[in-house]
């Protein structure tokens, strides 16, 4: 259901940065966290739950710029015209931001008659003074958030405490009027969403955090490992670090944003058919120690029919780990089979692989009987393999019974805010925001940009469980916190917490396997040779990294989160300087001395 949110503020015109400004100072925040008050709760809407949040849209009177893009980082949200919506069909979620004090009669009935139901929710921001002079009655209230500062950073907390990333206990210091005396101000529980705050709020050290990131950066860019990057830090629930640089394309002419939609490569195996399987074992609906062909009846007669999908999915059943699929579709003169290819699209031929490349509407089956006569590893011990994974999104669907990159949005994206993972992001964002891979010069013979990397997932229909998926940083963080927080976010427990805690542990470690369910997770004994994670990244720390240049990981110990995105395969996969430099442990690993060299 949609709520109404009157957002009401005072102020003259400010400059605004763009999203969260973490260059304030840990005084500045903290004095700015004393400024936001919650004045009435009484339905208790604040802070929105993740269905009251998914439609969100708002009325705005007066200067709401910071408000507006805090409120972006956790739902995309629509700005609305109050005179452009009937006032029997307005939404039942509403922001409104008043800036004037010259309110004509009719537009005051109109406004007090909606903030006093009991689905609105108002923001007020300005002097005690302006609250006191105004001409709209605000004690007729059913929720109101009230900041007496005018500046931006109250208006993204304000945002905050709306979506339950900070807590509040303030309360008036002196009498607004009859209604909000001094002593009032309601608290609220713990943070359900991640919030945003200066480093040193969560004891880290930001000489140390910053100078040590921006170094390896600017020497991975000087060196060209790859064109651009960027760095986002969450700890303790609070993303205390976002930062990029450089550009699209070494042609410079696109810098990176921290808005802009990476191809999430093989990060795309822990947040797309994972999350999925998390939840259906948490319902007791998928058993890890039962047979393949249990839940994937087509490979009842094949060498895989009875390995367990615990084993299949630490890579520890003796899988192959890839099969260039697409070089059976290209003959030896290399023109490709127009059996398997046409120029146009048409109902024969309807996956799109390049604008004039379309593929057979059965190729996923020669995919799959592929992957089934595939021999196995004589030796059962760890052998990274991505083949179950192109595989895992039939069985999603068929078990939770609705599409399966619809049900991952709905179940789990959405619901968190993170509307920026999907596939094939060409049909939903404009190419400008999406970061390039590779330019491809031996199958897809173009500049790869909007679709995914990975030959085996473009045959697909660009959607696999194998990679796949795109997103930002923030994006991801979001979902990476939900795990962090073992299956809650939002106020809702979306994934049981048993079923994250044994998807992230360690599960052969008897037999020489680091590995969890899906995840990676640190070598047994730390080799810095061949670690990907930082030295001091603990035994409960998990993630994964992705082949274009992608890596996200999580650890439980320091409630601490890293991603680190860059477009490292641009132009060509044979630039390898990303390993060589071993720039994303070495960046992990300066994370960890800003805050326990700190703390001694």
């Amino acid at each position: 259901m949609k709520y109404i949110l009157f957002a009401l503020l005072f102020f003259q015109s400010i400059q605004i940065n763009a999203q969260f400004d973490y260059s304030i100072s840990l005084e500045e925040y903290q004095q700015a966290r004393q400024s936001v008050f919650l004045l009435k709760n009484e339905a208790v809407k604040i802070p929105l739950s993740n269905t009251d949040a998914q439609e969100l849209n708002y009325y705005a009177f007066g200067d709401d710029a910071a408000f507006h893009e805090q409120i972006n980082l956790y739902y995309p949200v629509k700005k609305l015209d109050w005179y452009a919506v009937s006032s029997n069909n307005r939404p039942k979620l509403i922001f409104i931001d008043l800036s004037f004090i010259e309110i004509p009669e009719k537009l005051r009935e109109e406004i007090e008659s909606v903030i006093k139901t009991s689905e609105a929710i108002t923001l007020v921001s300005g002097s005690e003074n302006s609250f006191r002079a105004h001409p709209l009655n605000f004690s007729n209230c059913s929720h109101l958030i009230y900041t007496n500062n005018t500046g931006k950073l109250q208006q993204s907390l304000a945002a905050q405490l709306l979506f339950g990333g900070i807590s509040t206990e303030v309360r008036l210091e002196n009498d607004l009027n009859e209604t909000y005396k001094k002593g009032a101000g309601f608290q609220t529980g713990d943070s359900i969403r991640l919030s945003f705050a200066p480093p040193e709020y969560v004891g880290i050290d930001r000489a140390i955090l910053e100078k040590g990131i921006d170094r390896i950066a600017q020497m991975a860019i000087d060196s060209a490992a790859f064109p651009g990057c960027q760095v986002l830090v969450v700890k303790d629930a609070k993303v205390v670090y976002h930062q990029t640089w450089g550009f699209h394309t070494f042609e410079q002419g696109r810098k990176v944003t921290r808005d802009n939609i990476y191809d999430f490569a093989s990060v795309t195996k822990i947040t797309s058919a994972l999350p999925a399987l998390m939840q259906l074992h948490g319902a007791g609906k998928f058993d890890l120690d039962a047979p393949f062909k249990k839940y994937f009846p087509k490979f009842d007669r094949s060498n895989k029919a009875e390995l367990s999908l615990r084993s299949i999915l630490a890579h520890q059943a003796r899988l192959k780990p890839w099969i260039p699929y697409w070089r059976t579709t290209i003959k030896k003169n290399g023109k490709y089979k127009w059996k398997t290819f046409k120029r146009k699209k048409s109902r024969r031929f309807p996956i799109r692989i390049t604008d004039q490349l379309f593929l057979h509407k059965n190729y996923k089956k020669k995919i799959y009987r592929a992957i089934k006569k595939s021999p196995l590893n004589e030796k059962a011990e760890y052998k990274y393999s991505g083949l179950s994974f192109y595989l895992w999104p039939e069985i999603v669907t068929r078990m939770a019974g609705k599409d399966f990159e619809a049900h991952l949005k709905k179940a789990f994206y959405h619901k968190i805010g993170a509307s920026t993972i999907t596939y094939n992001p060409y049909q939903h964002f404009p190419l400008e925001r999406i970061v390039p891979t590779e330019n491809d010069t031996f199958f897809r013979m173009e500049q790869i940009h909007g679709t995914v990397h990975d030959e085996g997932a473009i045959m697909m229909g660009g959607v696999s469980a194998n990679a796949g998926l795109f997103g930002t940083a923030l994006d991801l963080a979001k979902l990476m916190q939900l795990y962090l927080n073992e299956g809650t976010y939002g106020g809702e427990q979306i994934i049981a917490a048993e079923s994250v805690r044994e998807f992230t542990r360690c599960q052969y470690c008897e037999a020489g396997n680091h590995r969890g369910l899906g995840f990676d997770k640190p070598l047994i004994e730390y080799d810095p040779q061949k670690s990907s994670v930082a030295k001091d990244a603990g035994p409960a720390s998990y993630g994964h990294s992705g082949y274009t240049g992608t890596f996200t990981w999580v650890d439980p110990e320091h409630q601490l989160i890293y991603i680190f995105f860059s477009n490292r395969v641009y132009p060509s996969r044979d630039n390898r300087k990303i390993y060589q430099l071993n720039i994303r442990p070495d960046i992990h690993q300066v994370i960890y001395d800003s805050f326990l060299k700190e703390n001694g």
